[in-house]
């Protein structure tokens, strides 16, 4: 494949709630302590990675905590961090995220996360419903855009009355740090086309990514915006095809049946309409997991969220995130179990095909962009 015409941002991802090569029950399982989630962290900046996703969810450390554990070990690389809009408050979420934004130096990015698990929600004591939520994110996002924004603030709506509400310390970026997202159901692209900066899907089928964002494209002008547009996906990427599908049936050789059929019983109860469409793409069955090419629905099978993942030689995966970026995919958010080795594999055989800098030849060769020598210790101290 040639390199693209415009470079894409690929993101990685911090496994905050551990990791793992296998999925379901493993005894390769890795507990997210700060010091692995700093070692994915500073991997992924050397590497040339541009942004990390940090997630949220009860299982989860916390993601401004971690975000914050950061700061003093990263210089470049952007930080996705996860705001779940139902569990906070407008006025001193836009205070933390001014405070990180400054700690970061212009660094901040913000994933907004209304909901998802209606039973998560209930046992953090929110207890609304889906299209609530998204009423509720509306309103946070209203008021909280308006406060970083500088003005003095006077609201008076169903979940919020704030009076003279003030940020008193503005974050570098202005008038805030960019707001990302994700969501299928209309009330999600109803807020996405009303507040949000950067819209991600998960990663579906192009025909079905390129209908969301054709809908997303149509309401956001509506509002006189424009968004930019990505998609968030798992990746196994291997030397040749062959090995690269040898890696993802291994990934779930250990799940059992019984694990599928807890897991998706438990995605079934949710009232979330993208996890809805994942588990739909494959119906709970291993012999129903590439859901076009080389797109495999593996993940799914036992993990919420994003469960598809490209599987590939390097030309094929870069070749499928093409087709994406055809339709208007500019981000990329990726991740990859272990995410630690992942990352460096990832970037070794895919940045060239993607107009990112080699990081498997001479520093000359890549104006500096990384010394060939630093990943291979990083390989050692992985394997």
């Amino acid at each position: 494949m040639t390199t693209t015409a415009s470079t894409p941002d690929i993101f990685w991802f911090l496994p905050t709630s551990g990791d793992t090569r296998y999925l379901g029950s493993s005894d390769f399982g890795r507990a997210p302590t700060i010091d692995y989630l700093r070692s994915i962290a500073t991997t992924s900046e050397n590497l040339g990675y541009d942004g990390l996703l940090i997630p949220t969810g009860s299982s989860c450390l916390d993601p401004w905590v971690v975000a914050s554990s950061l700061v003093p070990v990263t210089q470049r690389i952007k930080l996705l961090v996860a705001l779940r809009t139902s569990l906070g408050a407008p006025v001193s979420s836009a205070r933390q995220a001014a405070t990180l934004d400054q700690a970061l130096r212009g660094r901040l990015l913000l994933n907004v996360v209304p909901g998802g698990d209606a039973t998560e929600l209930a046992a953090d004591g929110v207890h609304l419903a889906h299209d609530e939520r998204y009423a509720y994110a509306d309103e946070f996002l209203t008021i909280w855009r308006r406060l970083l924004s500088g003005e003095t603030v006077d609201f008076d709506g169903r979940h919020f009355q704030v009076r003279q509400g003030r940020n008193f310390f503005p974050p570098v970026q202005q008038p805030y740090p960019p707001l990302y997202f994700g969501g299928s159901s209309d009330a999600a692209h109803d807020l996405a086309a009303r507040h949000i900066d950067g819209y991600l899907s998960w990663g579906e089928p192009p025909a079905a990514v390129a209908e969301k964002f054709a809908d997303i494209r149509r309401r956001a002008a509506a509002q006189g915006r424009t968004l930019r547009l990505g998609v968030r996906l798992h990746v196994i990427v291997r030397e040749t095809n062959d090995e690269a599908w040898a890696e993802a049936e291994r990934l779930i050789s250990k799940l059992s049946d019984e694990d599928i059929a807890k897991a998706q019983q438990n995605y079934a109860r949710m009232d979330s309409v993208g996890q809805a469409r994942m588990a739909a793409l494959h119906g709970g069955r291993r012999d129903r997991l590439e859901v076009a090419p080389n797109l495999w629905a593996g993940v799914g099978l036992v993990r919420g969220g994003a469960g598809t993942a490209l599987v590939g030689d390097a030309a094929t995966v870069a070749a499928r995130l093409q087709e994406y970026a055809d339709l208007g995919a500019d981000t990329f958010v990726l991740s990859g179990y272990p995410h630690l080795e992942e990352s460096i594999r990832f970037a070794e055989l895919v940045f060239p095909l993607l107009g990112k800098g080699s990081v498997t030849t001479s520093r000359a060769q890549t104006g500096g962009a990384f010394d060939v020598r630093g990943v291979q210790r990083l390989k050692e101290a992985a394997s």
